[in-house]
């Protein structure tokens, strides 16, 4: 299989779930914005919409969505426990969480304020939102340290790999000690720290 990734995107959360789930994968760093790969393919052709992730498996089948990309990897080591089995109820309290984190979270308040052309008054009335769905992730989480049940998940994953971005807009954690908490706690896992170390090599690699 062969997972397309861009340094510390959303696709950083399959990056991890791969290592998780202990699943080899080749690597495919993709350049967003030229809509290239690093061995010079147009990416645009392997993936219609041009966004990361994407998965291909063996077969030439291509998953582009990060639900779907997360599920079939946990799906391929169900020990790892990082979906349910789909005879489980959890298993929709996890898709679910996914459906939250990608609407509520990544397309209405970091997706904007990312944005280049995105005006002050949009940016302003998402970190406004900001608030409403960091509140609600707070909720969620209650006492405990996963968004479903009391393991690691592919919702984690997906959440870690977008409190990496608070910094960069402007995003204070200290102003939710749950959210830092929690994001301080499963970065030190290693395939999550594992991850980030590889992808974050990418991006220096980059910027030389």
């Amino acid at each position: 299989m062969e997972l397309f990734t861009s340094p510390m995107a959303c696709s950083l959360a399959a990056h991890i779930t791969a290592y998780e789930a202990g699943i080899p994968l080749q690597i495919t760093y993709v350049d967003t914005r030229a809509k290239t790969t690093k061995d010079g393919r147009d990416y645009r052709a392997i993936a219609f919409n041009g966004y990361v992730p994407a998965l291909k498996l063996d077969d030439g089948t291509l998953l582009n969505e990060n639900p779907s990309v997360l599920q079939y990897l946990a799906d391929q080591n169900p020990e790892a426990g990082l979906a349910p089995r789909w005879t489980d109820v959890r298993r929709y309290e996890v898709i679910d969480a996914l459906n939250f984190l990608g609407t509520e979270l990544h397309k209405k308040v970091f997706s904007p304020l990312f944005a280049p052309a995105m005006p002050a008054e949009g940016k302003a009335y998402a970190k406004a939102g900001a608030q409403q769905t960091f509140d609600a992730l707070v909720r969620r989480l209650g006492d405990g340290d996963h968004l479903v049940g009391d393991r690691f998940t592919i919702a984690d994953a997906y959440l870690v790999a977008m409190l990496n971005w608070c910094p960069f807009v402007g995003i204070d954690l200290a102003q939710w000690p749950k959210l830092a908490s929690y994001h301080k706690l499963h970065l030190a896992r290693p395939a999550v720290a594992k991850a980030i170390g590889v992808e974050m090599a990418e991006r220096a690699r980059r910027a030389a």
